[in-house]
């Protein structure tokens, strides 16, 4: 442990002044990256979730070691635990395509609460290492995601097209491509022009078809509306 915090361990003014300001930064450090990417949950979102932990854990400290309430400590730190999924559940969604969203943020904000609980325990060096590690897998690793989900064997495409015959072409196509349909998922025209019908393709590529490729000849497919990668 860092002896620079040895003199914050206890609850005083001081070392509370210190947690909540500490639990605000990180908070605020994750949010913005949120914030950034126009994420549901942003900076003030992660700063509440965060202050509000690292309260919880400062009053179960002070109950016990000012108040002398003999009880669990760890008890209201353990609701939070819990109770900050029902806040990361309204942050993932499931789009009309069946794309899932918002999974990284619900992540991000349980992350803020255990730092939270964290930095209000007096555990400074897990909060700020926390931190730092959150943040590196937000930014850095996100481009390590990208890459791998571009050599990926297996992805999903969302087709809208206007006619049967071209969705015969597009399927002559990844035969032609030497691709192999894992599932495909159908829905049909209503009759009205503003509601084209769609299909979604679990496809297995080979490694001569890169996805940028096959969104691009699958787009050039007459009759599609439009094609995007889920």
């Amino acid at each position: 442990m860092l002896s620079i915090f040895n003199g914050l361990r206890t609850v005083t003014m001081l070392s509370v002044t210190v947690r909540m300001l500490l639990a605000v930064a990180c908070g605020g450090i994750i949010g913005i990256e949120r914030e950034y990417k126009r994420r549901p949950a942003g900076f003030r979102t992660h700063i509440l979730i965060c202050l509000g932990a690292a309260m919880t854990t400062l009053t179960s400290q002070y109950l016990y070691l000012n108040m002398h309430y003999y009880t669990d400590m760890a008890r209201l730190g353990a609701q939070v635990v819990a109770g900050i999924g029902f806040i990361g559940a309204g942050t993932i969604i499931v789009t009309r395509r069946q794309r899932v969203k918002g999974l990284t943020t619900a992540a991000g904000l349980w992350a803020a609460a255990i730092i939270g609980l964290a930095l209000g325990g007096g555990f400074y060096e897990g909060g700020i290492f926390a931190t730092i590690l959150i943040l590196l897998a937000e930014l850095l690793f996100s481009k390590l995601e990208y890459r791998m989900l571009e050599n990926a064997p297996e992805i999903n495409l969302y087709m809208e097209y206007t006619d049967k015959r071209c969705l015969e072409n597009v399927l002559k196509l990844y035969r032609e491509l030497n691709l192999k349909i894992l599932n495909m998922e159908i829905t049909r025209s209503t009759g009205s022009e503003k509601h084209n019908a769609c299909a979604i393709f679990s496809l297995r590529l080979n490694k001569r078809c890169k996805v940028e490729q096959l969104v691009a000849k699958v787009s050039g497919t007459e009759g599609v509306v439009s094609v995007e990668e889920l």
